[in-house]
């Protein structure tokens, strides 16, 4: 298995060239003879990266939208004008419809939208497949849907909304899923960024494979405006799934990385453009 980071926040750089970073992820992998594209960052840089990393996204086989945001979907177009015939899973909630909550003067809210780009789904309906319930893409490989009841509180607490009838409800993440492979080593998740807990999802993956040995997350973890405390208290429970490796960055923000660090030591790793996991 080898996978690379094309896009995260923090630049990197391949062959002494520079990678660009930016608000967003996306991450290739090879596996088992496949090639899988998750995600597609906020712009068209994935793709430039990927020119120079030496990755050719025209010979990707699997494409997955881990939750229907702009910062992992905006750089779709360019994935379907390099790539002809690649499928494109998405989770069956997914529409362009999310938004992010705003008080302005402490009182009035505003709902911005966050979404994926408005009209790509009906323009690109031939290459998007809809997934419902847990889904074996290939051998080895698998799409698990979040099946934690509450979540609708998380939502709240990070003000992400979704729009349905005119009426705005708190987001429920019914839209994210999870990218497993089963490896020897044991299952290795990716959940681009783990809204719903990854300690959460690490549950989840736990229930749905009870025979397997959970052994890397890889992902955001969208702590970045949590207080230390929370972040502390997250890492600990992480930590107690004895999940052995933790690849994160995009929205899990510096002062959280320090903090999963100090709890959990050499297990966690920060992601960067450029980054490969052999």
């Amino acid at each position: 298995m080898k996978v690379q980071v094309l896009i995260d926040n923090i630049e990197g750089s391949c062959c002494s060239r520079k990678l660009f970073g930016e608000w967003g992820l996306s991450v290739y992998v090879e596996f088992e003879g496949k090639r899988y594209l998750l995600d597609t960052g906020a712009s068209h840089l994935f793709a430039k990266n990927a020119g120079v990393m030496g990755v050719d996204l025209s010979k990707v086989d699997i494409g997955i939208l881990s939750h229907a945001h702009y910062d992992h979907s905006n750089g779709m177009a360019r994935f379907f004008a390099l790539n002809k015939t690649a499928p494109f899973y998405l989770r069956e909630g997914a529409a362009e419809n999310c938004y992010h909550a705003h008080k302005l003067f402490g009182k009035l809210t505003y709902h911005e939208y966050i979404g994926i780009h408005k009209g790509w789904l009906k323009r690109f309906a031939d290459r998007i497949r809809y997934v419902e319930g847990d889904m074996q893409i290939a051998p080895n490989v698998y799409l698990v849907p979040h099946k934690t009841a509450g979540l609708e509180s998380i939502g709240e607490r990070a003000h992400l909304s979704v729009k349905e009838n005119g009426t705005y409800r708190y987001d429920s993440f019914d839209h994210e899923q999870s990218l497993v492979f089963d490896t020897p080593r044991g299952l290795f998740i990716m959940n681009s960024c783990s809204h719903a807990g990854a300690d959460n999802i690490v549950k989840e993956i736990e229930a749905t494979f009870p025979n397997k040995r959970i052994y890397a997350i890889l992902g955001g973890f969208h702590l970045f405006r949590y207080k230390d405390g929370d972040v502390r208290a997250f890492a600990e429970r992480l930590r107690e799934l004895d999940v052995q490796k933790i690849y994160t960055g995009h929205c899990t923000g510096n002062r959280a990385y320090e903090i999963l660090r100090e709890v959990l030591g050499d297990r966690a790793e920060q992601m960067r453009c450029g980054m490969v996991i052999e």
